[in-house]
C-alpha cells in the first residue's frame, strides 16, 4: 500500500514511518508549512506548533525521511491555515469565546487541505497516516467508520479527532493507535533515535505566548472586570486576554478567596469575576455536532462527555432541541464550561460525536 504519512520530525511520526516501512509500504512524507513572518507571531517563548520554529521543525523532517530513504514533500499552505485556523482563532476570541484551533486544524487542514493539495500536486497515495495516539475500526453492522480512544489512555487524542468525518476516518491510518508511549520510546531506542525520545514536544496552538499581533487589524478596547452583580471590579486589558477558569494574570487583589473568569461578556466588554464555585455548572448547549461513529440521535440519550482534553468523560444526558442544538446535563457540576470550546461525546471508547459549546 502507498501511504501518506504526516511528518513533524518528532519520534511519534518517524516511528510511524518505520513500522509502516517494515510492514512492506511504500512510505511518502508530507510537512506542513503554515507559519509566515507576516503573521506577526515572530517571539518563540513557549513550545507550540505555530511560530518562528517552524523551519527547523521542517528541517528535521527533511532530515529523517532521507536517513529513511522515502520520498517527502513540504507543502505550503500558508494561505489554507491564514484563511481557516488564525481567522477562526481571532474570531472566537472577539465573540468573547474560546477557540479550539487544534480541533478545526484536524478537520479542515491536516485531514483536508493537505490531501487535496498533495493528490493536486501529483502525489498518488492510497491512506494517510499520522502519529496520533487513536484507533479507527470499521463496523460491518452500521457500515460506519468509528473512531475510538487510543490504547494508550494517557496519551489519547481522540478528543482532537471528533470533529472528522466519515470519508476522512475511512482513508486514515493511525499506526500508534494500539500502541503504550513507552513502547514506542523502547521502539525508537532500540533503532538509534534515542535523540528524538529526549526532543520535547509541542503542547500548545502558538509559540508566543502573547496573541496580541494576530488581532491588529481589530479594536480590542479594555473594559471592566465586574462582579456576578455587575458592581466594578477594576479594568481588564481586553476581552481577548481571558478565558473562562481563568485566574492569573487578572491583577485584582483585595479578596477573601481566590477571583475567577466566570464569564465574558462580548457585548458590553465584560470579564465577570467570581469564586471557584461560581465555575461549576451541570448543563450547556451545543451546536454545529458532528455525529462521527454514530448516525445523528433521534431522541435523548445517555453517554459520558468531556469539555477537554485534560479530562476523564463524565456522565450526562443528551435531549436534541427543536433548532438541531443539544442541551446536555451533567450528573454531577463539571468547572469551567467554556463557549467556543469543544464537547465530545463518549460511550466507552468510542467517540460518539462532538460540537461546539454554544
Amino acid at each position: 500500500m502507498k501511504i501518506l504519512l504526516g511528518m513533524s520530525g518528532g519520534v511519534d511520526s518517524t516511528m510511524c514511518a518505520l513500522m509502516l516501512l517494515e510492514q512492506g509500504h511504500e512510505v511518502i512524507g508530507v510537512t506542513m508549512a503554515k507559519w509566515s513572518p507576516s503573521s506577526g507571531i515572530n517571539c518563540s517563548d513557549k513550545r507550540g506548533c505555530f511560530g518562528p520554529s517552524e523551519p527547523q521543525v521542517v528541517a528535521a523532517a527533511v532530515k529523517l525521511a532521507k536517513e529513511l530513504g522515502i520520498e517527502h514533500h513540504v507543502i505550503d499552505l500558508e494561505l489554507e491555515f491564514a484563511e481557516t485556523v488564525l481567522d477562526y482563532y481571532v474570531r472566537t476570541y472577539l465573540k468573547g469565546k474560546t477557540p479550539n484551533p487544534c480541533i478545526v486544524c484536524n478537520k479542515h487542514i491536516k485531514f483536508g487541505a493537505l490531501l487535496q493539495k498533495s493528490r493536486a500536486l501529483g502525489i498518488d497515495f492510497d491512506r494517510f497516516a499520522t502519529g496520533h495516539y487513536a484507533r479507527i475500526c470499521y463496523d460491518n453492522i452500521s457500515s460506519r467508520w468509528l473512531l475510538k480512544k487510543a490504547a494508550d489512555s494517557s496519551k489519547d487524542q481522540s478528543y482532537f479527532l471528533s470533529m472528522l468525518s466519515q470519508e476522512q476516518l475511512s482513508q486514515t491510518l493511525f499506526p500508534l493507535g494500539e500502541m503504550k508511549k513507552s513502547q514506542i520510546k523502547d521502539f525508537a531506542k532500540s533503532k538509534g533515535y534515542s535523540y528524538l525520545v529526549k526532543k520535547k514536544e509541542s503542547q500548545d496552538f502558538l509559540e508566543s505566548i502573547d496573541n496580541s499581533s494576530l488581532f491588529a487589524d481589530y479594536l480590542v478596547e479594555p473594559g471592566n472586570f465586574v462582579d456576578q452583580d455587575m458592581n466594578i471590579l477594576g479594568r481588564h486589558r481586553g476581552i481577548i486576554h481571558y478565558t473562562i477558569g481563568q485566574r492569573k494574570g487578572l491583577g485584582l487583589a483585595g479578596f477573601s478567596e481566590a477571583q475567577y473568569v466566570i464569564g465574558l461578556d462580548a457585548e458590553n466588554n465584560r470579564v465577570i469575576i467570581g469564586p471557584k464555585s461560581a465555575l461549576y455548572k451541570d448543563s450547556l448547549k451545543t451546536i454545529g455536532v458532528n455525529w462521527i461513529s454514530i448516525p445523528e440521535p433521534q431522541s435523548s440519550f445517555e453517554c459520558s462527555a468531556k469539555i477537554r482534553l485534560a479530562q476523564d468523560p463524565q456522565p450526562c444526558q443528551v435531549h436534541m432541541m427543536a433548532d438541531n442544538s443539544y442541551y446536555v446535563k451533567f450528573k454531577q457540576p463539571i468547572s469551567a464550561i467554556t463557549p467556543g470550546q469543544v464537547i465530545a461525546f463518549y460511550h466507552d471508547d468510542l467517540v460518539l460525536g462532538a460540537g461546539f459549546i454554544a
